[in-house]
């Protein structure tokens, strides 16, 4: 098995952001798109280049 590479919570609040939250609110991501699912990934790796940015400003 895979280890997660984000929490459950961390993935509802980016599809809730993102404006499809209400499609995994009983955990079942079936119905999410592809582009959906692209746009969530694209976010996630945006917010965790600018934290590492931000880390890297820091020292």
């Amino acid at each position: 098995m895979a280890d997660k590479v984000m929490s459950e919570a961390t993935k509802d609040k980016l599809a809730h952001e993102l404006g499809f939250g209400e499609k995994v609110e009983d955990g079942d991501w079936g119905d999410v798109t592809t582009r959906e699912v692209g746009m969530m990934v694209r976010e996630a790796i945006k917010r965790g280049e600018q934290a590492i940015a931000q880390e890297n400003d820091l020292k």
